[in-house]
């Protein structure tokens, strides 16, 4: 199925919020409510794009069934007006490609495959792995290189090799080294999405063409501007809506994992999407009443 807001330079849209997975009081995927979060994230807060079962979705903690019943929520909740991207990557490449087909059965438009993470695969095994599970459909993929939670980097001529793939697109970068990226960049037609809400400027500066955000939650309409003024060359207005979403970031990206914060700032603003999985654990008191404090600093508009 072909992207809906894709185009030659951003093929899954611009701004991309990584939703996170909604479960009802004791527990079970909330379905519903899913597809409440997609709409309101579409609709009014700009996305023209999501990523299902990312990590901020707590794609550890949920089945594989789940996986697809959630994106197939999603996909019949905003599939015609915002780009779906489903989360495939695990540190085992046949349930990667077992992932990555499901997806396109349940009507992905395309695939987030992150490195597989823990066992440190050499970079030969990294491309080995992306290019088996991108043979495997006929879905775009966008890589995600986060060695901070992988422990390994996507290098740099692995990168180089892996955008001869027809289907490998993208890369989503939580890794921040800008001058490889740069370098990635200037070699190949891969799109760079920022995948960390602190260096979402600075990759616009060195030419990503967009975000795959967590705060986006919350402050999608205000990232999307931000995209929008700094392409069309009013690059203060930028960095002023930068700054001033600087609490934000610091409130749901700083103060624990980012999945706690985000259903923390959700349920602030009046949208409640449930608790977190175990290992995860909801956010305390203390760290909701920081957080309150961080949203308001950085205009978000709280629920009553």
């Amino acid at each position: 199925m072909a992207s809906p807001t894709g185009t030659s330079d951003a093929p899954f849209g611009r701004m991309l919020t990584a939703m996170v997975t909604p479960f009802t009081a004791d527990g079970a995927l909330d379905v519903d409510g899913a597809q409440r979060l997609a709409a309101h994230l579409v609709d009014e807060q700009r996305n023209d794009g999501l990523v299902v079962s990312g990590t901020t979705g707590e794609s550890p903690t949920t089945s594989d069934a789940e996986k697809a019943m959630l994106l197939r929520a999603v996909v019949e909740a905003v599939g015609d007006r915002a780009t779906v991207i489903a989360g495939a990557g695990t540190y085992d490449t046949e349930h990667s490609v077992a992932l990555a087909r499901s997806a396109e059965r349940a009507g992905a438009h395309g695939l987030l495959l992150v490195t597989p993470y823990y066992s440190k695969p050499p970079q030969e095994g990294v491309h080995r792995h992306f290019t088996t599970v991108a043979d495997a459909t006929g879905l775009p993929v966008m890589l995600y290189d986060i060695p901070g939670r992988t422990g390994v980097p996507i290098a740099v001529e692995t990168l180089i090799r892996l955008a001869a793939h027809p289907r490998i697109v993208a890369v989503k970068d939580a890794k921040g080294d800008f001058f490889a990226s740069s370098q990635v960049m200037a070699a190949t037609d891969l799109a760079f999405y920022s995948g960390d809400d602190a260096l979402n400027l600075p990759w616009l500066s060195v030419g990503a063409c967009g975000f795959v955000s967590v705060v986006g939650h919350v402050v999608g309409g205000e990232l999307a501007s931000m995209i929008d003024l700094y392409l069309t060359g009013r690059v203060e207005g930028a960095r002023e809506t930068h700054r001033r979403l600087l609490p934000v970031i610091a409130g749901i990206m700083t103060r624990t994992q980012g999945a706690i914060m985000a259903k923390a700032a959700l349920r602030l603003v009046g949208r409640p999407v449930g608790p977190v999985r175990s290992p995860l654990v909801d956010a305390t008191r203390e760290q909701e009443n920081l957080l309150r404090v961080d949203l308001v600093a950085g205009g978000v508009k709280l629920s009553d």
